[in-house]
């Protein structure tokens, strides 16, 4: 499986958090379910770090079946509206950049 990540660093304005969230989930999540052969979508909304650490308000991790899933999404027209829609939501609430991680991905069940 391959999950492609979004990292969104850096930070969101004061007073911001809750309306940053919802916007999130009201108009970015829909457009990331309409991506071609997404298997899965799931957002992270970061809660604390380690000292120094970078800040990532939010991750975006996506799964797809193999990398020519992913080579089909990256040219699909929906990316468009997606794109949009993080643009207007970011302009609102954040300061920063996104940048993207493509990996293979492995699941563990843990040892009881």
């Amino acid at each position: 499986m391959i999950t492609r990540y979004a990292l969104f660093e850096g930070t969101i304005h004061e007073g911001h958090d809750a309306a940053f969230r919802a916007d999130v989930i009201a108009e970015m999540v829909p457009t990331w379910q309409a991506f071609p052969g997404a298997l899965a979508v799931r957002i992270c909304f970061g809660e604390s770090r380690d000292e120094g650490a970078p800040a990532y308000p939010l991750m975006l991790a996506i799964d797809f079946k193999d990398m020519a899933a992913v080579e089909t999404f990256l040219e699909c027209p929906q990316r468009l509206v997606s794109r949009a829609a993080t643009e207007a939501v970011l302009a609102r609430h954040f300061d920063g950049r996104v940048h993207h991680h493509v990996t293979t991905a492995h699941n563990f069940e843990p040892v009881s």
